[in-house]
């Protein structure tokens, strides 16, 4: 069920006005399981003493160790008990209104295929081991699920206001490429990071990144890209911290105040900055000798 072309304008036919369309949990293939289950393994090697506790206790309590895809209405059922969650199908990516409505009706949305058994290390678009293995793991920790409600409700109060921009940043330096200063040290726990074999290794072995404290208004003025590992990882000091500061903040005057900033470029380090590791980018200037 692999496919390249699940980038789309409008519902496909079959999928409800909201994207979602029925799991059909029954034409995965033995390949499409044998692939989840391969990635699993790999991951599961790699993340203990890599992975944020709230993960790893999600990991379990969601018994995703068991072999293949997940069945969502499965899933979903032991996700509601936890935390009101679901994990609802989709054909692949949504519009920004449709994803937001989702998460601040504790949906979340995942793609309803799988990538090839040639795609293991790399996929352009998120596949149902990125969205369930690397996402839904932290929908049970009832603090990070609060948080991602609380995004989803003040991104569809983002469309609004034209600052799209700047709170898809806060998404991309958190849900999904987050470290943590848990108790026994710095753990990862952002989707991107936890789904990857490579990026798992890199975000905290690496010397290469800059490792740096968490700051909204910083966080949303910094640039990221999408096709290669990070250069500035962003350090939160709890997923308490985090919903504090997404829920106690006045986005309106916050998207007003950075409008006319410059954005902060890849990698930068600013004199205020609360740094963790400085990397040396011998990664980044390796990718481009000409970067400095």
């Amino acid at each position: 069920m692999a496919n390249d072309t699940h980038l789309l304008d409008r519902p496909p036919r079959g999928a409800a006005s909201d994207w979602t369309v029925p799991q059909d949990w029954e034409r995965f293939t033995t390949a499409d399981h044998a692939v989840w289950d391969t990635l699993f393994a790999r991951q599961a090697r790699l993340l203990p003493g890599r992975a944020s506790t709230a993960f790893l206790r999600g990991l379990d309590a969601l018994r995703l160790s068991t072999s293949g895809i997940p069945n969502f209405e499965e899933l979903s059922e032991r996700l509601m008990r936890l935390t009101g969650w679901q994990v609802v199908a989709v054909p692949g990516l949504v519009p920004d209104d449709v994803f937001f409505d989702h998460m601040a009706n504790r949906r979340f949305v995942a793609g309803n295929f799988i990538r090839g058994a040639d795609q293991l290390d790399y996929l352009q678009e998120p596949d149902v081991f990125h969205d369930v293995f690397g996402h839904v793991p932290m929908l049970a920790d009832p603090v990070f699920a609060d948080y991602c409600v609380a995004y989803g409700e003040g991104g569809k109060r983002a469309l609004g206001l034209g600052g799209l921009k700047y709170l898809s940043r806060l998404y991309w330096y958190t849900v999904e490429f987050g470290l943590i200063a848990d108790p026994e040290g710095l753990r990862i726990y952002g989707a991107g990071i936890v789904s990857s074999a490579a990026e798992t290794r890199f975000a905290l072995d690496d010397a290469s990144p800059n490792r740096i404290g968490f700051d909204l208004e910083r966080v949303m003025r910094t640039d990221y890209r999408i096709d290669d590992f990070q250069q500035n990882y962003f350090v939160v000091p709890s997923y308490d911290e985090l919903l504090r500061v997404t829920v106690e903040t006045d986005f309106a005057p916050l998207y007003d105040k950075i409008k006319p900033l410059p954005d902060i470029a890849i990698a930068d380090i600013l004199p205020d900055d609360v740094v963790i590791t400085r990397g040396t980018q011998a990664y980044a200037t390796a990718r481009d000798p000409g970067q400095r």
